[in-house]
């Protein structure tokens, strides 16, 4: 067995024992396409690591990138895909996963796969070609609008993160369909797989974390990262539809620290975004995340945010001439709340109060979610927490109930 079969043996057998891959059909589809002819410049041993690559860079933005392999078998396994069945990718990237695809629905399936950019369109179908999967439909243009020429289908999965459900997307869906997309939710990207039911709404069979490069073209969506200094602090609005005070107010905050709240919980990087981060967001949608990078992150101040992919981070609430922020020491003490600025106790009052109360609900994350989606301006399910996107609302519900 030559070396490239030997690393995407180990890869698979490494994605089992994690338990990414579930079920059998996943593992031959990953045990036979041969992920290093996608990444022609890549060594066999990055090819097989389980990192994403980013495979396009434009003016210093990642704007494609092969996936991490774990996340590829999570979303392959969310799509529960059977064979015959036809499927819709928007963002074809290097052609790898539209080739793993094509394996789970067998020849008598059907793979279209559409990218915004020609020369990624052109390189995918080399690579396809490469690795004996031809028969890949491939498509140059706007994944937002899908491609309703091979419509309906039985799956419509996009490989870049989306601020919005597109109606193209839930229309090019088959009755009984499955639409899975990295969808930004209050600041968490969240790939949700949802079912289209036969009253028009989408019920999610499965959430799961994720991070994928934004989807281009009309379907972009608003920028929320917010840049507070030359330095590399940075705030990220959990909310579009909110506004960050005064940028230059909280930037002077930020370096007038104040009381302290201790609370009886320590934070990993995971919880600033999709556990405490989200239901903070969902309860509180003023809610942002304070990021410090490059020169900021090495700072003093942002020695006591949560480490983060090289980076430093946080969750914030703003108040009247300053924040309450979450803090806590890199030696496993508890983490703490701490007022910045002229922010009164009441203000971290509020914020201890939302973080006991996830601690109660047994610490939820984004696996502990059930989201319902209608199109905008429809009759909606009632529920306690409502996210309005452009086209449409998302009802989040804890699968978790708050403790009484």
């Amino acid at each position: 067995m030559g070396s490239a079969q030997e690393a995407r043996a180990r890869m698979v057998d490494a994605l089992r024992r994690d338990g990414r891959v579930r079920t059998d059909a996943v593992a031959r589809a990953m045990s036979t396409v041969p992920r290093h002819l996608f990444l022609p410049d890549s060594t066999v041993e990055t090819a097989y690591a389980d990192n994403a690559v980013v495979t396009k860079v434009v003016d210093g933005v990642a704007l494609s990138s092969a996936s991490q392999p774990s996340m590829v078998a999570i979303m392959l396994e969310q799509l529960d895909l059977r064979p015959g069945q036809r499927v819709l990718e928007i963002g074809a990237g290097t052609g790898y996963n539209a080739a793993l695809m094509a394996q789970l629905v067998g020849r008598a399936g059907v793979v279209t796969s559409v990218d915004i950019d020609e020369d990624i369109v052109v390189a995918a179908a080399g690579h396809l070609v490469a690795a004996g999967c031809p028969d890949v439909v491939l498509v140059t243009g706007d994944g937002a609008l899908g491609h309703p020429a091979g419509a309906p289908y039985d799956r419509v999965v996009l490989t870049v993160g989306a601020a919005d459900l597109r109606p193209e997307w839930v229309a090019q869906l088959a009755a009984g369909g499955r639409l899975l997309l990295p969808l930004r939710v209050r600041g968490s990207q969240l790939s949700v797989a949802l079912d289209l039911g036969a009253d028009g709404l989408l019920r999610s069979a499965s959430v799961r974390s994720c991070a994928f490069i934004r989807l281009r073209g009309e379907g972009a969506g608003e920028e929320q990262v917010v840049a507070l200094d030359d330095e590399g602090w940075w705030a990220e609005l959990a909310d579009p539809g909110t506004s960050l005070p005064d940028r230059d107010a909280i930037r002077g905050a930020l370096d007038r620290p104040g009381p302290e709240t201790t609370l009886g919980v320590r934070l990993a990087g995971a919880d600033v975004w999709d556990g405490l981060g989200l239901w903070l967001a969902l309860a509180e949608p003023t809610v942002f995340r304070l990021l410090a990078r490059d020169a900021a992150a090495a700072s003093d101040t942002a020695a006591e945010l949560v480490a983060i992919a090289g980076a430093r981070a946080t969750l914030a609430v703003p108040g009247v001439g300053g924040f309450a922020a979450i803090v806590q020491d890199d030696d496993g003490g508890p983490a703490r709340v701490r007022c910045h600025g002229d922010v009164g106790p009441e203000l971290a009052a509020h914020v201890a109060g939302l973080v006991a109360a996830w601690v109660g609900a047994e610490r939820p994350h984004s696996a502990d979610l059930q989201l319902t989606v209608s199109p905008r301006g429809t009759v909606r399910p009632p529920g306690r927490c409502r996210v309005e996107l452009p086209s449409a609302t998302v009802l989040v519900e804890h699968l978790r109930p708050p403790a009484p």
